[in-house]
């Protein structure tokens, strides 16, 4: 039996969401911060805030789009 070295859950793709204080479930808004890189994006909807998980996630020779 070999035991994979990987998590499945590695620390490099660990985060910490903070919500602003005037965020609803139709209106997200805050910051998310990569906690092994302490990169951090401000986000003020759902979708920035997954464009944010993506573009932190992409190999560094990607191309972002900003």
């Amino acid at each position: 039996m070999v035991l994979n070295p990987e998590s499945k859950y590695p620390n490099r793709r660990a985060y910490v969401v903070k919500l602003r204080g005037d965020a609803t479930p139709a209106a997200l808004a805050g910051r998310i911060e990569n906690l092994v890189t302490g990169r951090q994006h401000e986000f003020a909807s759902a979708e920035e805030l997954l464009a944010s998980i993506a573009s932190d996630l992409a190999p560094d020779d990607a191309p972002m789009n900003d």
